[in-house]
């Protein structure tokens, strides 16, 4: 593995992480309707979708996000996603606080394993 390869994962590992800790702060929300509510009345300051999403999910939050000028993030898959919260499978996430958002998505930056970055 050479330099940059075991960047991205050492960036990978520290966004999860970011994930997990802002999520025991209680500045996390899964589940489509509750995340599409934060979304509507601008309380999420970051949305994170399981790159392994259906498309029809995918253009949903895409689109909304869009309409809010929310930042989306699609990456990962729904079982790190939801092992980087202590849940089972999550496919998608609303990051509440503008810090925690700030410091997840300076480590999704720089990683390859995101495939979207809005």
């Amino acid at each position: 593995m050479n330099f940059w390869q075991r960047r991205r994962v050492l960036m990978t590992n520290r966004a999860l992480s970011h994930l997990g800790l802002a999520m025991r702060a209680g500045k996390v929300v899964t589940g489509d309707e509750i995340v599409l509510k934060v979304i509507r009345s601008s309380e999420a300051k970051m949305v994170i979708l399981a790159g392994d999403a259906s498309d029809n999910t995918k253009k949903k939050f895409r689109d909304k996000c869009g309409t809010y000028k929310i930042p989306l993030v699609i990456g990962f898959d729904r079982e790190r996603l939801g092992t980087s919260v202590g849940k089972p499978q999550r496919v998608v996430l609303a990051v509440t606080d503008q810090g925690f958002a700030e410091m997840i998505s300076k480590q999704v930056g720089i990683m390859s394993e995101v495939e979207y970055i809005e």
